[in-house]
């Protein structure tokens, strides 16, 4: 049984997106590497042909790659089906970013002198570039504005059913989400269920006649399961005529996000939620990213900076230098968090939050939060597998508690260990809550992080962190 899951509703609304980003991705990549090569034969002269320079191939691989970071940490390729300033801005940005790399990596990091890169070459490789990205862009966005390609694979299609879910998807190609369809009208036993009465085709039994005669490509039934023969016969008879057909559950309404469908034996099993990090060879993934990366903040960071650290906070006030409190963790489980502490000791310290102009706060303190340096001892609980270096911010127990009783999914984020840092907070979701819509917000980030899960969303996150540290976050406080 093929059941119309929001997941499955959702590749019908892009039925283009997939072709569109792989036609994007790889043109992307052709203007890059044409540019690249063009350039090199413009400019060299020792009549080495390209493919046989062993010192300009890694050269290409460095370039391929941090467009590739690139691109994910502006999402350039998920913005396809927006509007077409959206996704120009969205290349303005991939394209600054990636000149941004480049002078980093290639400049300072790797050198010129071993790979044979003159200034010349990246000036002029990299304006081609710009020109020829600019320039494709433009040319993608009048040919997809046209509508040629959906215009010349439109499928007819009908709903059998006038029920809530049947009118919800009506609704959905009326406004014209579902592109690439025709929709012809209804078939349904009670006529007065069809609100555009001039869409109503007619009862159930008349639907396989209609269908042969019209040359209907697909079939959306919304009837409820109490008419499972009825569902059965169409079924049937569509396999039989070659009919693509498809079912709307009728406890869709159930599901406000992207579900995810499964099968146990036979049976079909609808999930609220997509979980990637549900996949071990994932969760080994990200655990090995969070051991390999904390080690290397640890050495690399803390070993020298935490003596300094330790010596302003106890010149400035009494107390010890790390600050321990009970937070809630992956499945609710409590463990111990460590910070630095940025407050003078007092009797609010682990159950009042920090608020704009916090008098508690020291001076070394406000610039650790600040700089998010008061967080770096829980790379140690990352290791400790307490915490993930991405993920949702683990809160104080009795703030769990407060808001599980407000937030129908607030207890969501803790299928996940809480992270250092996170999709909340990079979009500016920090700080205190000062109302239940504040923290509503925070909880609705969270479960989207929960939902798409990538490994190059954490090295997004990651990458924005470090952005929001050195350039400041005003709600960092």
């Amino acid at each position: 049984m093929h059941i119309l899951s929001h997941k499955t509703l959702g590749n019908m609304v892009h039925r283009y997106k997939q072709f569109y980003n792989a036609i994007n991705l790889t043109l992307d990549y052709l203007v890059l590497n044409v540019s690249l090569i063009a350039v090199y034969n413009f400019l060299d002269n020792s009549l080495i042909p390209w493919m046989n320079n062993k010192t300009y191939l890694p050269v290409v691989l460095v370039f391929n790659l941090l467009w590739l970071l690139s691109s994910n940490i502006t999402s350039l390729y998920n913005a396809v089906s927006d509007d077409d300033i959206k996704v120009y801005n969205s290349a303005v940005k991939t394209y600054l970013l990636y000149l941004s790399l480049i002078c980093v990596i290639i400049l300072l990091v790797i050198g010129t002198k071993s790979y044979f890169i003159t200034k010349e070459y990246l000036f002029y490789s990299m304006s081609l570039f710009g020109i020829l990205l600019g320039a494709w862009k433009i040319v993608f966005f009048a040919v997809r504005k046209s509508d040629r390609v959906l215009l010349s694979n439109s499928r007819k299609a009908i709903i059998v059913g006038a029920s809530r879910a049947g009118n919800e998807l009506y609704n959905q190609f009326n406004n014209k989400v579902l592109k690439g369809y025709d929709l012809l009208g209804f078939f349904d036993d009670e006529p007065s269920k069809v609100s555009q009465k001039h869409l109503y085709l007619g009862n159930t039994s008349l639907c396989m006649d209609y269908v042969l005669k019209n040359n209907v490509d697909e079939i959306f039934c919304a009837l409820p399961y109490s008419e499972h023969k009825t569902i059965e016969r169409l079924m049937s008879d569509s396999d039989k005529n070659l009919i693509r057909f498809k079912i709307v559950p009728e406890y869709h309404e159930y599901f406000k996000n992207t579900s995810y469908l499964q099968n146990l034996g036979n049976i079909p099993i609808l999930s609220v939620r997509a979980e990637p990090l549900e996949n071990i060879l994932n969760r080994a993934l990200k655990r090995a990213f969070d051991i390999v990366f904390s080690l290397l903040v640890i050495v690399f960071v803390f070993s020298w900076l935490f003596p300094i650290l330790a010596i302003l906070i106890k010149l400035e006030s009494k107390g010890p230098v790390f600050f321990k409190q009970m937070r809630s963790g992956r499945d609710n489980h409590a463990f111990v968090c460590y910070k630095f502490r940025s407050m003078r000791t007092n009797k609010n310290l682990e159950h009042r939050q920090a608020t704009l102009g916090d008098p508690r706060i020291t001076k070394i303190g406000t610039f650790m939060r600040k700089t998010s340096l008061d967080e770096l001892p829980q790379f140690f609980n990352v290791l400790m597998g307490n915490m993930s270096v991405v993920g949702p911010r683990p809160h104080m127990l009795s703030h769990t508690e407060q808001y599980s009783q407000l937030i129908d999914q607030f207890m969501v984020r803790h299928f996940l260990k809480p992270g250092i840092t996170g999709w909340a907070q990079i979009n500016g979701l920090r700080g205190e809550t000062k109302t239940t819509e504040a923290m509503l917000e925070r909880v609705e980030a969270d479960v989207w992080y929960l939902e798409n899960w990538t490994f190059l969303l954490d090295i997004k996150i990651i990458f924005n962190t470090v952005w929001k540290s050195v350039t400041g976050d005003k709600n960092a406080y």
